[in-house]
């Protein structure tokens, strides 16, 4: 780690409060070379938050429209904020050195050994050094640098959880060899394949990564007919940006349909599940929000599943103190146990709290009349 830290100090200190990208030079001891690279900093950048790291490969071309997309996506809470570093390769043609196999075994050259570490060991372990990353990483290459980042799959815990592989020229056996890796690594991972179509080493690919059947592995695909070799990632990357951070997202009207109401788990297990997902991934606990709320109470009324109730009633106590929302929906608890003393004082308290959403005064009061003309209270 020493060797990191001094290795670095050579290199630069970025200037977050000065600008959101910087373009430095890293002067690589794996590689023997200085390489351009760039940096993306969120505007409000801060220690005390955690950030996704993102790898861009072939920056020239990527770089910008990756930090578009994450600029976009964040900002509607499509995702996290990330940082993004960017590796320039065009220049001289580095990227075929750089991102190279040997024809026989499909495995990296020299030189393509010592960028795949100059990933690993230098510019990942800076940054998660300097700033405060979270363990999701994702990769993203076009082509030969695509193929480049299944390389991140030959070992048994992956640098990276989540791959954008854009129109791969790929190794010899990659379309095997990615596979069997999925299948065998226990460790999240998310990876989407996006294609133009031509190319039936990458079909052979998709079709056996679709055969893959494991809770872990999140594999999606697209493909592009109209699209050519360059225009393809320009059709695909934001389409695949989102189907990375689906799981950030807030819950949709499909993911309510398709999930939820045709889920047999209990309704609150499914919230759980998803924000213990989040915090796993992404490494901060995200506040759940009002719209996640909602939907599981909704389905809650809509399954019959009362039960559902009690614990959304504590995680809204906890997470909207201010509000309606806890007390209101442990009258309702209550009130379906036919327990009305504690349902009326539910209610009464929910009553003095801060309206939110379709919670208001008025509905609490119809509450608490309503119980009291029935037992008389």
């Amino acid at each position: 780690m020493r060797i990191v830290v001094s290795m670095v100090l050579a290199v630069f200190i970025a200037q977050v409060s000065i600008a959101q990208v910087t373009n430095e030079i890293f002067e690589s001891f794996k590689l023997q070379e200085r390489r351009n690279v760039s940096y993306y900093f969120p505007e409000d950048y801060t220690p005390d938050k955690k950030y996704p790291l993102v790898v861009v490969l072939d920056a020239e071309y990527l770089f910008d429209q990756v930090v578009a997309n994450a600029k976009f996506f964040s900002r509607f809470e499509g995702m996290p904020e990330v940082i993004v570093v960017g590796i320039e390769q065009s220049k001289n043609d580095l990227r075929w050195e750089d991102c190279a196999y040997e024809e026989n075994s499909g495995l990296p050259t020299e030189k393509g050994s010592q960028f795949y570490e100059f990933l690993g060991m230098e510019i990942i372990p800076y940054l998660d050094l300097n700033y405060n990353t979270a363990p999701f990483r994702m990769i993203i290459g076009y082509d030969i640098t695509a193929n480049f980042g299944n390389y991140y799959l030959f070992k048994d815990r992956s640098f990276f959880s989540a791959f954008i592989s854009i129109s791969p020229r790929l190794a010899p056996e990659m379309e095997n060899r990615v596979p069997e890796r999925l299948k065998a690594m226990e460790q999240q991972i998310f990876y989407h394949l996006i294609s133009e179509g031509g190319d039936p080493t990458v079909k052979q690919l998709d079709q056996n990564l679709k055969a893959i059947d494991k809770p872990t592995i999140h594999y999606s695909y697209d493909e592009y007919p109209d699209a050519n070799e360059v225009s393809v990632a320009t059709y695909g990357l934001g389409k695949a940006w989102e189907q990375m951070f689906e799981i950030f997202k807030p819950i949709s009207p499909k993911e309510y349909r398709e999930k939820i109401l045709t889920s047999e788990e209990p309704v609150f297990k499914y919230l759980e599940d998803k924000y213990a997902t989040i915090e796993e991934l992404f490494g901060f606990q995200k506040q759940v929000s009002l719209n996640d709320i909602m939907a599981v109470y909704a389905a809650s009324r809509k399954k019959d599943d009362y039960e559902a109730l009690k614990p959304l009633s504590e995680l809204c106590k906890k997470q909207y103190p201010e509000t309606m929302l806890g007390f209101y929906f442990e009258g309702e608890y209550y009130e379906e146990l036919g327990e009305a003393k504690k349902a009326l004082r539910t209610f009464e308290k929910a009553f003095g709290m801060q309206e939110i959403d379709f919670l208001t005064k008025e509905l609490a009061l119809e509450k608490i009349d309503a119980i009291k003309a029935d037992f008389g209270y």
